[in-house]
């Protein structure tokens, strides 16, 4: 039931009831369906107005700066809890007991390994390729080798599917950049944490197996749960539309490593490197800070500012904490790194960027920590889309839990109106 009505008046239209509802927290939503049957749609481009589903499983406030997955604040989360733990968190709506936790990271520990025949895929794409092209290929295609739990409406085959791809998407990570590299791949182990495990993969050779600095797994596992998930954004909005047609869940996932590759989504990370490349040296930061304050200047400093926190990023603190404490364990004489903290000081201080809570945001901590560790910046949205993989399948899980209907937005057309053929 309605918590209460609006009405809307429309010139030369009989006024229109429209139920209100009201979520545990955040703003009150006008339910516009009836709209369609009075001849009218609703415009909003970039749906920045517009609920497109109920869910229970985070809630964001941009003007406050809070982040909560199921009702926990992402500080507290990622201070106390780590990945695995998150993971079971935004699939179950509640924090696991000591055995529930040690049975779900058994299970995903079990099913870390991938079809040794997938390893065959990657000799079809060129050495050079972007990581992501190769990791929308590869996830998509698990719905060939794990077929035996596809029926999207037995509870038992979605929750084999979301351990599937929870412990699959590292050790895939890991086969893309070793590919590319040129490297064996290597096979997970069992006895290592999830973020153990994946800097094994990453960094370990059949000749030389190194033990995993605990300082750096802990930075990666961090950089997993601040990602984990992030309410209705593209990526999350577009595996919750591919799920509505019905659409296995490998596919899903897949639709939103495509949806995450985008600079403006995924790629913000990365963005921020490439930026510090343009910057080129901490002579430079001051010209180019007057630039980014030049409304006629198209150069933008990436990593500051969010486009939905107006106050400041939850994440950002945990994250700077973590790349202090992984630069001072690598003790790295990097020039890009120096500039990238140099700008940070500038920033934080400059009064133009204070007053307009340009503050830097996640994306340009974990880009930093990233390239501290050595993983090279194609690889960011990589590990972005992992870290987002429990996220997106806790959306889609939800989705499909539930009654729902296939996706499909209608538009203000504007084209031509109908005409004829002509004739000759």
């Amino acid at each position: 039931m309605a918590d209460k009505k609006a009405q809307l008046i429309i010139e030369g239209a009989a006024p229109i009831d429209l139920p209100v509802y009201s979520g545990t927290l955040g703003p009150d939503v006008v339910d516009v369906r009836g709209l369609t049957g009075e001849g009218f749609f609703t415009f909003d481009p970039g749906f920045m107005a517009t609920s497109s589903c109920e869910s229970k499983i985070t809630y964001i406030d941009g003007e406050k700066g809070v982040l909560l997955h199921r009702g926990y604040p992402i500080e507290q989360l990622a201070e106390n809890a780590d990945f695995l733990e998150t993971c079971y968190l935004l699939l179950n709506g509640e924090l696991p007991t000591d055995a529930e936790k040690a049975e779900f990271v058994s299970t995903i520990n079990n099913h870390t390994m991938v079809h040794e025949q997938l390893k065959t895929f990657f000799n079809g794409f060129r050495r050079d390729a972007h990581p992501m092209a190769i990791m929308c290929g590869v996830v998509g295609a698990l719905s060939a080798f794990y077929h035996d739990s596809l029926d999207i409406n037995d509870a038992k085959h979605r929750q084999i599917s979301a351990i599937r791809l929870i412990a699959k998407m590292p050790t895939l990570a890991a086969m893309v950049y070793k590919y590319s590299q040129g490297q064996p791949l290597m096979y997970p182990r069992n006895d290592l944490s999830y973020s153990e495990n994946f800097l094994h993969m990453m960094f370990n050779t059949p000749c030389e197996e190194k033990k995993v600095n605990p300082v750096l797994a802990k930075a990666m596992d961090r950089i997993f749960v601040l990602h984990a998930d992030h309410e209705q954004n593209a990526s999350t909005s577009t595996v919750r539309l591919t799920g509505s047609s019905g659409a296995n869940p490998f596919a899903c996932i897949a639709a939103g490593i495509a949806a995450l590759w985008g600079p403006a989504h995924g790629g913000a990370n990365e963005a921020v490197l490439s930026m510090l490349d343009e910057i080129g040296d901490v002579s430079n930061i001051e010209k180019f800070i007057a630039k980014a304050k030049d409304k006629d200047d198209p150069f933008k400093l990436m990593g500051f500012g969010h486009r939905v926190y107006k106050n400041f990023d939850p994440r950002a603190k945990v994250m700077k904490q973590t790349c202090d404490e992984v630069l001072a364990e690598l003790g790295i004489n990097d020039p890009q790194l120096e500039l990238a903290m140099k700008l940070e000081e500038i920033a934080r201080n400059d009064p133009y960027f204070k007053e307009r809570n340009l503050y830097p945001n996640v994306d340009f901590y974990s880009g930093i920590i990233l390239k501290a560790i050595g993983i090279p910046a194609s690889m960011f949205t990589v590990i972005f889309a992992t870290g987002r993989t429990p996220g997106w399948i806790a959306h889609w899980n939800e989705m499909i839990s539930g009654p729902y209907k296939i996706g499909r937005p209608r538009q203000l057309y504007t084209g031509s109106t109908q005409r004829d053929y002509p004739t000759k």
